[in-house]
């Protein structure tokens, strides 16, 4: 029986070749699962708006949104948390957010995503689990994704140590450990090594 669906989402300036959400979409769908990885629109100059918008596009296209899984890297998360606490649509099965970035990263080009409001109450209704995959090291997040969002919104975490922004650069191409996660053969993320 095949997994998913999966719904994968990119971060500021997508995840191309060598990405692990490229890798994992890939493997994914050789096991025959339905996955979704859109291009978020303009993804070098990111508009909460229309990523908000394509978002729910993708949502509303799901048949049964109870079965999908979301998978966020970076920006992304952020993204997923402005929808959160939206609150429209039905709840997902299951969202992974990976590294999302903090307000702290001053990076220009990703300030019209902030603030962004921690609603714990619009997250626990936007998907029924939620896991929050965080490192000791993001720089784009210097202060920790974990006591910047996983504390206030009472997410689980899974801690990556010290693996930076979770892209190529830190090591993750492949991701059998996200893969496993996404099929259900693992109960939480770990590193890559």
């Amino acid at each position: 029986m095949a997994p998913g669906p999966f719904l994968i989402l990119h971060g500021y300036l997508g995840s191309g070749p060598g990405h692990w959400q490229d890798w994992l979409a890939a493997r994914l769908r050789e096991r025959g699962a339905d996955v979704s990885f859109p291009d978020l629109p303009h993804p070098e100059r990111p508009e909460p708006g229309a990523w908000l918008g394509a978002l729910r596009a993708e949502l509303d296209a799901v048949a049964d949104p109870a079965a999908l899984t979301v998978v966020c890297h970076s920006l992304a998360g952020i993204l997923w948390l402005h929808h959160a606490a939206a609150r429209t649509g039905p709840a997902v099965g299951r969202a992974l957010l990976v590294v999302p970035p903090c307000p702290s990263s001053r990076l220009a080009a990703i300030e019209a995503f902030w603030p962004v409001r921690l609603d714990a109450a619009g997250v626990a209704a936007a998907a029924r689990e939620t896991r929050l995959a965080v490192t000791t090291n993001d720089p784009y997040c210097p202060e920790g994704a974990e006591t910047r969002y996983g504390v206030p919104l009472g997410l689980t975490v899974d801690r990556l140590g010290p693996a930076g922004h979770v892209n190529p650069d830190a090591g993750y191409g492949p991701w059998p450990q996200a893969e496993a996660w996404c099929v259900g053969d693992a109960a939480a993320l770990s590193p890559t090594a």
